[in-house]
């Protein structure tokens, strides 16, 4: 019994290092540096963040920051979890490893992160409500 259940766990881990195999193989053959959907995910990851350093009230800047690292984390947790489950998926991922960096580090973060600020300064209710 307890010799199935390692072997069937073992087999698991092996097919997950052959899909990462592939995920990376399919990286390189089409959407390393000579794709549009490649040079768009590396600018959903770093036009917010030049965008965040200029627009962030640096009096709130760890108020600010926490706020973004939670829904970084939040949205990265869900995002994990739905790429786990086959709901979804990065055909054109920035990096292979870590395919939803460019969403789930930067862009939505960010958007967050300006949004809330803009409630704060302008003394509007804030309601956020994630579905």
């Amino acid at each position: 019994m307890e010799e199935n259940r390692i072997k069937d766990f073992d087999q698991i881990v092996k097919m997950g290092k052959e899909g990462q195999k592939a995920l990376n193989d399919y990286w390189v053959e089409y959407s390393i540096y000579n794709s549009f959907e490649y040079w768009f995910m590396v600018m959903l990851f770093i036009v917010p963040l030049i965008v965040l350093f200029f627009k962030i009230d640096k009096r709130k800047l760890f108020f600010m920051g926490f706020y973004g690292y939670s829904i970084h984390m939040l949205f990265g947790y869900i995002d994990l979890y739905n790429k786990n489950s086959g709901v979804l998926n990065y055909p054109f991922p920035m990096i292979p490893a870590v395919p939803g960096i460019s969403l789930d580090s930067s862009f939505v973060p960010v958007t967050f992160m300006l949004v809330y600020q803009w409630t704060l300064n302008h003394k509007k209710i804030t309601m956020f409500i994630l579905c």
